[in-house]
């Protein structure tokens, strides 16, 4: 018993130990004060899902669905005329859809950074000032109108079988089969 007691005490002095030997040796990233600085004087600004319709040939090809998110200084927001988030979703739309920013049906020539720039770079001439420091991308996705028609006619979900309902003796109730089910013997109903 007293082997039992003796071993128990060892352990916890021993775990005591890592515990606080590994919090004395362990240390937060190390950020410079002009770093501190800059991160205490911005902000997060959650952005929406917005759609924009890409269209050729005057027909809608596609969807392009973007949500971006921004850091801004706050000195910047504080100035504003409007809310940010709505700023921000009006100029997208304008970028992406009024001056053809990127052609999104063409997945090939896509520059997601030179894209970010294009964007902090449209938003901050619109609001006049250096407001939007970085541009935080959350959702990118291009759908062809194909990918919509299957998603809306359910057409991406498999096609299953119905299931006859069998009861305690293994006997399919005839009477609950569905139209077009096999039944247990082998045979269609």
């Amino acid at each position: 018993m007293l082997k039992l007691v003796l071993t128990g005490i060892w352990v916890c002095a021993v775990t005591l130990g890592s515990v606080y030997f590994s919090m004395q040796y362990a240390s937060a990233p190390v950020i410079s004060e002009a770093e501190a600085a800059r991160r205490a004087s911005e902000e997060y600004v959650p952005g929406e899902i917005i759609t924009v319709p890409v269209i050729k040939d005057g027909a809608v090809q596609g969807y392009f669905l973007a949500k971006l998110s921004f850091s801004a200084t706050r000195e910047g927001i504080a100035d504003l005329h409007a809310p940010l988030r709505q700023l921000v979703t009006d100029e997208l739309y304008d970028m992406l859809l009024g001056s053809k920013l990127i052609d999104v049906a063409d997945t090939r020539s896509f520059d997601l950074p030179s894209f970010k720039g294009a964007v902090k770079d449209g938003l901050n001439k619109k609001l006049g000032s250096e407001v939007i420091t970085e541009v935080l991308v959350e959702q990118l996705e291009y759908l062809t109108k194909d990918d919509v028609q299957r998603v809306a006619n359910s057409q991406n979900m498999p096609h299953q079988k119905p299931v006859p309902i069998v009861d305690r003796n293994g006997k399919v109730a005839a009477d609950r089969i569905p139209e077009g089910a096999v039944k247990a013997d082998g045979g269609a109903h």
